[in-house]
């Protein structure tokens, strides 16, 4: 069974740096695009970060560009979305995601995941 688990979420201010990790496990994942996304209260879940299992193919939003760093998943199995220069507008839950599928331009839409993660809340204060 294919089991995502986030950690590192919190509370940062504004300008602050985060790690969240994401523990992957119950499958081989080699061949799988993962994926970060986030939802703020009374939003729609949006599109945050993307990478090939390997590190290679790396997209990002546009509102987190320059900001945030997909890492590829290492020997733990673990992804690391590492989050600088944070803004209150980057408050929300953070997802982590997985799907065999891989896409040129890489898979930004929820809907192209299968595996989802419980979530974690970064909250980043004034």
């Amino acid at each position: 069974q294919v089991q995502l688990v986030e950690s590192g979420g919190g509370l940062v201010q504004a300008g602050g740096s985060r790690r969240l990790s994401c523990a992957a496990s119950g499958r081989t994942f080699s061949t799988y695009s993962m994926g970060w996304f986030r939802q703020a209260p009374g939003k729609e879940r949006e599109f945050v970060a993307t990478s090939r299992w390997s590190g290679d193919y790396r997209y990002y939003a546009d509102s987190v560009k320059g900001r945030f760093t997909i890492s590829g998943v290492n020997a733990r199995n673990t992804v690391y979305l590492e989050m600088n220069s944070l803004k209150p507008e980057d408050t929300a839950v953070y997802y982590c995601a997985a799907t065999p599928q891989t896409r040129s331009g890489g898979l930004r839409s929820p809907q192209a995941y299968e595996y989802w993660g419980q979530g974690t809340q970064v909250t980043v204060s004034t």
